[in-house]
């Protein structure tokens, strides 16, 4: 499995060499098979690669987090699915995950260890700001210090995990330009995706949430809005385009903005 310019490990091939990374990069659904959020995947298997960092994908190993049907109420089959999972995990004597999606994050760290799952679950974010903080992980401040950027906060980060800190910390080694929508933190809007949404059709109502959320970012002037979930990604780029908006505001992930500023 690779990406241009990467080549990406993967966990049954340095298993049957005798080697164990240390960290286990989970994909996820969106990562692995949305156009868009692909890109999000490329860049931070680009970071991994540039710090070389020890990690491997489970390539076609890799099935859904059983997330999406816990959510939507199918208890059995996410419990067939999280104890597929725990297998691959033990066979292959996995402990630390890296996750670049909020959902897949939130489950691990809080709901499969009531299934026996004993992990270490690290976002990406904390991750990548960690490295930067040590000096492992050196980006340019200049390169994006021109750019209005805003951050939306996920749900599965912010509210389900308290991670609010390691995006901020992450954007102002990026920018000094960094502007709060509104709503924000704790009291930030939903994307309107969460919970199952996103594999359903909207419910009757005056409003669409994702407009609401897109028009406060819209809001606050930034050029960028910045996004760290495949859900809220999806989301506030539908809510630009329905502004036709989308030639002048752009809507990027904060890996992508690392690469951006690493230009790699």
């Amino acid at each position: 499995m690779g990406f241009s310019k990467v080549t990406v490990p993967v966990m049954a091939d340095l298993y049957a060499r005798g080697e164990q990374p240390e960290f286990l990069f989970w994909v996820g659904c969106a990562g692995a098979f949305d156009d868009r959020y692909q890109k999000v995947t490329k860049a931070f298997a680009k970071i991994l690669a540039y710090m070389n960092v020890s990690y491997a994908v489970l390539g076609k190993e890799e099935s859904c987090t059983g997330d999406p049907a816990r959510r939507s109420g199918n208890e059995m089959l996410y419990q067939i699915q999280a104890l597929h999972n725990i297998e691959i995990f033990n066979l292959y004597g996995i402990r630390k995950i890296i996750t670049i999606c909020p959902h897949c994050y939130n489950i691990f760290k809080n709901e499969y260890p009531d299934l026996g799952a004993n992990l270490e679950i690290i976002n990406y974010l904390q991750f990548l700001d960690q490295c930067i903080e040590s000096g492992q992980l050196k980006i340019d401040p200049t390169s994006l210090s021109n750019v209005t950027i805003t951050y939306h906060d996920p749900c599965y980060l912010g509210r389900a995990n308290d991670i609010y800190f390691e995006p901020r910390s992450i954007l102002k080694k990026l920018t000094s330009k960094i502007v709060e929508m509104e709503r924000n933190k704790s009291f930030a809007l939903c994307c309107g995706a969460g919970g199952g949404q996103m594999f359903k059709e909207a419910e009757k109502g005056d409003r669409e949430i994702f407009i609401e959320r897109t028009e406060e970012a819209l809001r606050t002037g930034a050029k960028v809005i910045a996004t760290a979930c495949p859900f809220c990604m999806t989301m506030l780029t539908d809510g630009i385009k329905y502004k036709n908006r989308e030639e002048e505001i752009k809507n990027f992930d904060i890996a992508e903005l690392i690469v951006q500023s690493l230009n790699i």
